[in-house]
């Protein structure tokens, strides 16, 4: 060029370097491109705005991905974006490959990029030549850096084999990418397949068991702790003859067998096919190598973790016993569930045990078909936990198949627990077991239920009323070798259900004993199913999907495993016809001398009892007049107090009846107290709020009733 002329216009320079122009903003979507940079897309030689999409039908899919992840990271560094990208033509066959470079800028306003960048047409490098022995671009190892790290989270995040080979199968290495993988495990001296990806099912049936001595690179890998790269067919074929056959049907043009190494030991290999040559030029190398490390130690910790859980679950299920055959006019549901964490074991567990027969021939007619059912808890949540767990329930079988009675039972576990753990020697790893303890009679529907610091069970009434059921109860099992565990008698009457849990139930989800029982409760109340459904429904309140939606007060979340354990009386168990509602619902309650805490206890259960009572002031009354009765037992006699509330009838029309029943002798009177008397109007607030009332002399002692009547709805 002579001093003096004007300078060529800079698109004339580009086309005399057979350079294209093209400008892509992401705002709009569109991609301009001149004359030589359509030609390089393979589209007639002249200027044209293309939309994204079409763009992208001309370019290997995996080069649009490569692209996408450079523009990012050139961005943020403020460098240059600089890729190699494969032409493909209408069929999907590469017709070129070009070289794109380019500066991007973001937006911040339009949260969007632009980009001015130029297009060149590159050789593609021979395999095994030095050109293809050196990297394409220096971004390019940036977009593998971004690469391995994407791939390194999603193989650590990745719990099963399963989901190991899902994630392997969907990597897509930048520059290259594999269309067909193979995952090789050892069985002593043969191969076997874990998975395979890009070969249709049945394809590795020659592979597997192949002996490790057979002259196949994947069978040499794991011999040698060797990679082997094979970049052309000709290459497989000269250095593996007697096996080329097998790889020849899938027409794959390079392969790479590398070792699956986890702490120091070769445990597999692993094979990525490609259809097209790659050169494995050493940036190549070092990816699939960082890959076959990160796989191989997912791998490892997967195959940990399924086996440490199946061991776990295993030893859990032979550790849970089923529920035997069916009992006549009832039914029970159980359900076990380790959230706890690490080898999903615990010392959660539940029991049903047949109780053997009296030894004359009345006594064995009486007690034909009893049974116990047992729930318990083991402190801690590990191997030893689950240890003593099993222990303990043999031992509790064992005292239950002798007759003993329920607190015997206890009294006889709690000496047991007490005397293997102090046997141990361990003073500060020291355990004990909360137990709920509980014998049925399913002809009467009678229980007899001993309690050793667990939970009280719940019953849903027919109506769908629940209540927590008092029990008396001890220490854990395993603190006090002389413990007494008192026995409560109530009777489940037909269309209940009984409900009895592990402290995991209620308190998952970082709830404490009050919400946490809140919730089941409204589980329990507002289901219409059989057994089996409603344990399903309690775990799923706790523990499914929408759980997290109720969590509760507390700040830890420490989770336990959860059992429950349901056991329900058939409405036509007397034998009768079924009936759609009850007609009466009851509760039960002892208040002894030495518990008159018991009272407050006892004011709750009527409160709960009467929860959809339509007048609130009658709740008030009945609830004042019960602690009137029971402590005028307390306090004038010496004998205890037996509670019976029932309500009956209608809703609108329904009749609430207290009956406090004692052993003493002397009948109560009304008396005319003074002003500053601190007793004596018992009855006189009996006479004034309740609708009927009376005492009745038994054959020992006395019964103090009195009756309330519902208003209609409609009235105040």
């Amino acid at each position: 060029m002579r001093t003096g002329e004007p300078l060529p216009a800079v698109g004339d320079v580009l086309a005399a370097l057979a350079t294209g122009l093209w400008h892509w903003d992401t705002s709009t979507g569109l991609v301009a491109v001149d004359a030589e940079a359509a030609r390089l897309l393979g589209l007639p030689a002249q200027g044209v705005t293309l939309t994204e999409g079409q763009v992208r039908a001309r370019l290997h899919p995996v080069d649009w991905n490569e692209i996408t992840g450079v523009v990012r990271l050139a961005a943020a560094e403020g460098t240059l974006a600089e890729v190699r990208v494969r032409i493909m033509d209408e069929r999907g066959r590469i017709i070129r490959v070009v070289r794109s470079r380019s500066r991007p800028a973001y937006d911040s306003v339009k949260k969007a990029y632009e980009l001015i960048g130029t297009l060149q047409e590159v050789a593609e490098p021979t395999p095994g030549s030095p050109a293809g022995r050196s990297a394409v671009t220096g971004d390019w190892r940036r977009s593998r850096e971004a690469f391995l790290l994407d791939a390194g989270r999603a193989l650590a995040e990745a719990r099963s084999t399963a989901e190991v080979l899902r994630v392997a199968a969907g990597l897509s290495m930048p520059g290259f990418s594999p269309d067909g993988l193979a995952v090789f495990g050892v069985e002593g001296d043969r191969l076997t397949i874990i998975g395979h990806h890009g070969q249709r099912p049945g394809d590795e049936g020659p592979f597997v068991h192949m002996a490790l001595g057979t002259d196949y690179p994947a069978a040499e890998v794991v011999r040698t702790g060797r990679a082997v790269y094979l970049s052309s067919p000709e290459e497989y074929r000269a250095r593996y003859p007697l096996t080329w056959p097998l790889a020849q049907q899938f027409h794959r043009r390079s392969w790479a067998f590398l070792p699956l190494t986890a702490s120091g030991r070769t445990m597999g290999a692993w094979m990525a096919a490609f259809t097209y040559p790659v050169a494995f030029n050493p940036d190549e190398r070092s990816v699939l190598t960082t890959v076959a490390r990160m796989l191989a130690q997912a791998l490892s910790r997967a195959g940990t973790a399924e086996t440490e859980r199946e061991l776990s679950e295993g030893l859990q299920r032979s550790m849970m016993p089923t529920l035997g055959p069916e009992v006549p006019g009832m039914d029970l549901a159980a359900r076990y569930i380790p959230t706890g964490g690490g080898l999903q074991v615990g010392g959660d567990w539940y029991d049903m045990i047949p109780l053997p027969g009296g030894t004359s021939r009345n006594r064995r007619r009486a007690r034909a078909g009893r049974f116990a059912l047992v729930m318990g808890d083991v402190q801690g949540h590990d191997v030893r936990a689950a240890g003593l767990m099993g222990q303990l329930r043999i031992a509790l079988r064992a005292y239950a198949s002798e007759g003993h009675r329920p607190d015997a039972v206890l009294s006889r576990a709690s000496r047991f627990l007490h005397g293997i753990t102090e046997a141990e020697g361990d003073l500060a790893d020291l355990r004990f077991a909360t137990c709920l303890y509980a014998e049925v009679d399913p002809r009467t529907g009678v229980l007899e239920v001993a309690r050793a610091g667990h939970p009280d069970p719940a019953i849903r009434m027919a109506d769908g009323t629940v209540l927590l059921r008092p029990t008396a109860g001890g220490l854990p099992l395993g603190i006090d070798p002389d413990a007494d565990y008192p026995t409560t008698r109530f009777v489940l009457e037909p269309g209940e259900t009984m409900m009895v849990c592990t402290d995991g139930l209620i308190e998952t989800g970082g709830h404490d004993l009050e919400s946490g029982w809140q919730r089941i409760r409204a589980t329990l109340e507002r289901h219409d199913g059989d057994a089996e459904e409603l344990a399903d429904a309690l775990v799923q309140a706790v523990h499914g999907p929408s759980s997290h939606h109720f969590t509760g007060p507390l700040a830890d979340r420490r989770e336990d495993d959860i059992a429950v354990l349901l056991l329900s009386r058939r409405r036509d168990a007397h034998g009768g016809a079924v009936t759609a509602r009850p007609e009466v619902r009851r509760t039960l309650l002892t208040v002894a001398q030495a518990e008159p805490e018991r009272i407050s206890v006892a004011r709750q259960q009527l409160r709960e009892l009467l929860h959809d009572w339509t007048c609130a002031d009658q709740v008030d009354s009945a609830v004042l007049l019960l602690s009137e009765t029971l402590t005028n037992v307390l306090v004038h006699t010496d004998t205890d107090a037996l509670l019976l509330a029932e309500v009956s009838g209608e809703p609108g029309e329904r009749r609430m009846r207290v009956e406090v029943t004692d052993a003493g002798d002397d009948l109560p009177h009304k008396r005319r107290p003074g002003e500053l008397a601190s007793s004596g109007r018992g009855l006189v607030l009996i006479e004034v709020l309740a609708d009927a009332w009376g005492v009745e002399p038994r054959g020992v002692g006395k019964s103090i009733w009195f009756e309330l009547y519902e208003p209609p709805r409609d009235k105040p």
